[in-house]
């Protein structure tokens, strides 16, 4: 007879203890990439600016693809009517003229601002395969994994409130030549990134309560991490210094 002894099981964090668990993956935040550091110091080049603004747009582009499919799993009627906002966030409703023009519009200005047309933009010419790959990994993600650990990936929210007020604080002086009309739409989310994260975090928070659920969580956050960070390595070689 084997004298073994099975490992123990972790005992669960706490639900702040969990909370802080992922909200510490910040230090990954793309907010540190070598790239991002440039441009938000007023280091980068009007072709780099540009290059990041096209290739960013086909993130800002799959997101309500991402958001339709996290809602085909999703069997939470509640979470339902909360989640289908994100869409409408980022593809806007009817009035393109006005404030509800939408995330995607408002993206399609910062690039007009920065000297792509609309239709450059649109035509998404300047994607490069990093960029594509992240991006289309990140929505067969959401299509295929229970629609909790999609909407757990979603909290790089909890980081991204303060990217934008560093663009808002850094660019009018570093970039003058940006129309200052185009920075819209880092101003526009840093409120509706707050609505996402308390919802995404009380749904993660529910139903995460294991340790093993937890650490999966957390992989699943540094995974959403990894693609963000991936998409600026793509950038970067693509526009270089």
């Amino acid at each position: 007879m084997s004298n073994s002894i099975a490992p123990a099981i972790a005992s669960p964090w706490t639900r702040d203890e969990f909370e802080q668990q992922l909200r510490d993956k910040g230090r990954s935040y793309h907010i540190h990439h070598p790239f991002n550091v440039r441009l938000n110091g007023g280091r980068c080049s009007p072709a780099q600016i540009r290059g990041w603004v096209a290739n960013r747009f086909y993130y800002q582009s799959i997101i309500p693809k991402k958001d339709a499919a996290i809602l085909s799993n999703c069997d939470d009627r509640d979470t339902r009517r909360k989640w289908i906002a994100r869409i409408l966030d980022h593809d806007g409703y009817d009035d393109y003229q006005g404030h509800a023009a939408g995330g995607i519009e408002a993206w399609t200005q910062l690039g007009a601002a920065a000297g792509i047309t609309r239709d450059e933009l649109w035509s998404l010419q300047h994607v490069v395969p990093g960029v594509r790959f992240a991006c289309d990994a990140y929505v067969d993600f959401a299509r295929r994994q229970p629609w909790q650990e999609s909407v757990c990936s979603s909290l790089t929210e909890m980081f991204a409130p303060q990217i934008h007020k560093d663009r808002l604080a850094g660019w009018p002086d570093h970039y003058p030549w940006i129309q200052a009309s185009g920075l819209a739409y880092f101003r526009s989310r840093i409120p509706l990134a707050q609505r996402d994260v308390d919802h995404g975090l009380a749904v993660t928070l529910d139903h995460f309560t294991t340790r093993v659920q937890q650490q999966r969580a957390l992989d699943i956050l540094q995974f959403k991490l990894d693609i963000l960070w991936a998409m600026l390595d793509a950038i970067e070689k693509a526009y270089p210094e």
